[in-house]
């Protein structure tokens, strides 16, 4: 288990980013953002520039839409990073066709040895309606699983809805 990993899980909307950028800018003046979103369309590239501009000066930004386990062993110790969003992170993966039990297998090994301090923010898709297509099912299967292999080694898991924390494990 990473004492020193967080995970956010919540809904769309739930405020789970918001969070995350709170926690990390409390326990670091410098905070790192690892974002995984692609500006696919001009609607996703509003979304990241207003994401852009809630982030203070202070925050560096890495993009990094696949290779996220290397993306955070280049962290140097004593580093606060949050990782926006492992959601986006599975469905670059999928698109992409890669070997997501592999990818997923890294980050966990990645997190659970990261010197850096580490929140990680995740969909739970898991609440809705089940997918119609097949590969909708399988990215709510892939992200279920890996949620739940996160919480397995992070630290703390907290679930965000309407805004507000609630622990599920600290």
């Amino acid at each position: 288990m990473s004492q020193r990993s967080i995970l956010i899980l919540g809904g769309a909307r739930s405020g789970k980013s918001r969070h995350a950028m709170r926690l990390a800018e409390e326990k670091a003046e410098n905070p790192v953002l690892i974002a995984t979103a692609v500006a696919g369309d001009g609607e996703m590239r509003q979304r990241i520039a207003r994401h852009r501009r809630d982030r203070g000066a202070n925050w560096t930004t890495v993009e990094e839409p696949l290779e996220l386990a290397a993306a955070i062993e280049r962290r140097a110790p004593g580093t606060v990073a949050v990782v926006d969003c492992l959601t986006l992170w599975m469905s670059n993966l999928l698109h992409e066709e890669r070997d997501c039990e592999a990818e997923v297998k890294r980050l966990l090994e990645v997190v659970e040895n990261s010197p850096s301090e580490l929140i990680l923010v995740s969909n739970e898709v898991g609440l809705g309606i089940v997918p119609a297509t097949r590969l909708g099912r399988r990215f709510r299967d892939e992200q279920g699983s890996l949620n739940q292999r996160l919480a397995e080694v992070a630290g703390e898991v907290v679930f965000l809805a309407a805004g507000l924390p609630l622990p599920l494990k600290s």
